[in-house]
């Protein structure tokens, strides 16, 4: 078989992702303990395109309520070890881009970290399936380019509605699209047959453990204002997250793990 070529991989990988869902942006959730408080937005969310914001997000609903959701919903039913193996395997497989992103934020104990999860995982834990570094007491954190901006002190910028990626700032909008240029693992066509399988199930699986939240925001008066916020208080929290550097991952309170996308 001709392997593709790196921007033909690139686009396959776009038009998986644009077919999937748009909630995909960094994957999977991190693993988290429910102490911490959501950290506040610094002044009003900034939203000067908003009513175009909210054309899209109808869009991105009607896409939401149709098909991913429902699908996130049967995923559900599915037995908790498989539920737990895409998770794994999902996570494991987005350890390199974490590894980059520690190292760009010059975190060396967070880069030792995710390295050593991601050999031992690999490994042991064939090929992350089984998560053996969090029994050896090595804890996952999340990292994103996102992130990264935001510890170098990038500011938030608007907030973008991107159709099937759905909701945050502009910073981090940059950050997902610099995601897709970025393979730490090269393009082979065992990498790219993983890579597909681990978007597929993290997609799955991230929407899986959204559910709650998003059920219950749906119930408010404006449920694009109130995941907007929670949007906006979340990433902030996950940005001093990154500027802190602890190797063990926290949550925020106002519902999602740290670094969760919509």
């Amino acid at each position: 078989m001709r392997s593709l070529t790196y921007p033909q991989h690139l686009t396959r990988q776009a038009v998986l992702l644009l077919s999937v869902a748009y909630l995909t942006g960094c994957a999977t959730p991190a693993d988290v303990a429910p102490t911490t408080r959501c950290a506040p937005v610094t002044g009003p969310v900034y939203d000067p395109a908003e009513p175009v914001n909210r054309g899209v997000f109808a869009f991105n609903q009607a896409v939401d309520n149709y098909a991913l959701a429902p699908v996130a919903r049967g995923y559900r039913q599915l037995p908790d070890f498989f539920q737990q193996g895409v998770h794994n395997f999902s996570s494991n497989f987005s350890e390199p881009k974490v590894f980059i992103n520690d190292v760009l934020q010059g975190n060396a104990r967070r880069s030792v970290n995710t390295l050593g999860r991601f050999a031992v995982n690999t490994t042991v834990g064939v090929l992350g399936l089984i998560d053996v570094s969090d029994r050896l007491g090595i804890p996952r954190h999340s990292a994103d380019f996102g992130q990264t901006f935001g510890v170098w002190g990038m500011g938030n910028g608007p907030i973008v509605e991107l159709p099937l990626l759905g909701t945050g700032n502009s910073r981090d909008a940059a950050g997902k699209v610099l995601s897709f240029l970025v393979a730490p693992l090269g393009d082979s066509d065992a990498v790219q047959t993983l890579g597909t399988v681990s978007l597929v199930g993290g997609t799955l699986d991230t929407r899986a453990s959204l559910l709650p939240l998003t059920d219950s925001l749906q119930k408010l008066p404006d449920y694009y204002s109130a995941l907007r916020n929670v949007v906006a208080e979340n990433r902030a929290a996950f940005v001093e997250q990154g500027k802190e550097g602890a190797t063990t991952p926290r949550e925020n309170t106002c519902g999602a793990g740290a670094g969760d996308d919509f």
